[in-house]
C-alpha cells in the first residue's frame, strides 16, 4: 500500500466564498496605513521650502526697492547739483559784464550810444537779458538793506522814511539771487519831524450839545 506525502506546492484551505487574495489581509492593511503618513511628511517639506523661498523673495524685493530709492535720490542730486553749477557759471559771466553794461547805460544818458556802438550795446543787453539778469533799482523807492548799498546820505522834508533818491548804479539780479546791489543815494526825514494828522471834524450839533447850546446874542 503506498501512502501519500503531501506535497510542497499544497495550497491551505480556503474557505468557500472567499478569494485567494484574501490570504493576506496584514500585508495590504499596512501598506495602506504607511502611505497618508508619507504623503504628510513630503507636504510639510514642500511647505517649509515654500516658505523659505517666500522670505527670500521679500528679502530681495526690499533690496530692490531699495536700490531704487537710492537711485532715484542719486539723480535728483546729480539733477540739482547741475543746475546749481550752471546757475553759477552764468552768474560769474555775467558779474564780469556789468562794468560794461554800466558804460552802455552811461553812454545812452549822455546820447553817446549812436551808431554801430548802440547796435552792439543793444544785443551785449538783449543776450544778458535772454540769460536771465534783471535790473532794479528806483528813484523813490523805500530803502532796502538787502538790494541796495547807500553811498550817499542826506536829510528831505518831503520824505516819511528812508527813500532812495537817486541811483547812482542799478541793481541786478538772477532769479532770486542778487548779483549787485543797487547803489543809491538816500534821504530821510528831518531829524524831530513828526508827521501830523488832520484834527478829525466834529459834527456841530454834537458841539453845540457839548457846549450847553448855541451862544444867544
Amino acid at each position: 500500500m503506498t501512502e501519500e506525502t503531501p506535497g510542497f506546492d499544497e495550497k491551505p484551505d480556503v474557505p468557500s466564498g472567499a478569494s485567494p487574495d484574501d490570504a493576506e489581509p496584514k500585508a495590504a492593511s499596512s501598506e495602506e496605513g504607511a502611505a497618508p503618513a508619507g504623503d504628510a511628511n513630503q507636504n510639510a517639506g514642500l511647505t517649509a521650502q515654500l516658505d523659505q523661498v517666500r522670505t527670500a523673495l521679500n528679502e530681495r524685493t526690499a533690496d530692490l526697492q531699495r536700490l531704487q530709492a537710492e537711485y532715484q535720490n542719486y539723480r535728483r542730486r546729480v539733477e540739482r547739483d547741475r543746475v546749481a553749477v550752471k546757475e553759477i557759471a552764468i552768474a560769474n559771466l555775467l558779474t564780469e559784464l556789468l562794468p560794461v553794461l554800466d558804460d552802455i547805460g552811461r553812454a545812452r544818458e549822455h546820447g553817446e550810444l549812436v551808431g554801430g556802438f548802440k547796435s552792439v550795446g543793444e544785443s551785449l543787453e538783449t543776450v544778458a537779458a535772454k540769460l536771465g539778469l534783471q535790473q532794479f533799482g528806483k528813484e523813490g523807492e523805500p530803502f532796502d538793506p538787502t538790494i541796495h548799498e547807500a553811498l550817499m546820505h542826506s536829510y528831505a522834508p518831503d520824505v516819511t522814511e528812508t527813500t532812495c533818491v537817486a541811483i547812482l548804479q542799478p541793481g541786478y539780479r538772477i532769479g532770486e539771487r542778487t548779483i549787485r546791489p543797487a547803489r543809491v543815494a538816500v534821504a530821510e526825514p528831518q531829524p524831530g519831524a513828526q508827521t501830523v494828522k488832520p484834527a478829525e471834524d466834529k459834527p456841530e450839533a454834537a458841539d453845540d450839545k457839548e457846549n450847553g447850546g448855541p451862544e444867544e446874542g
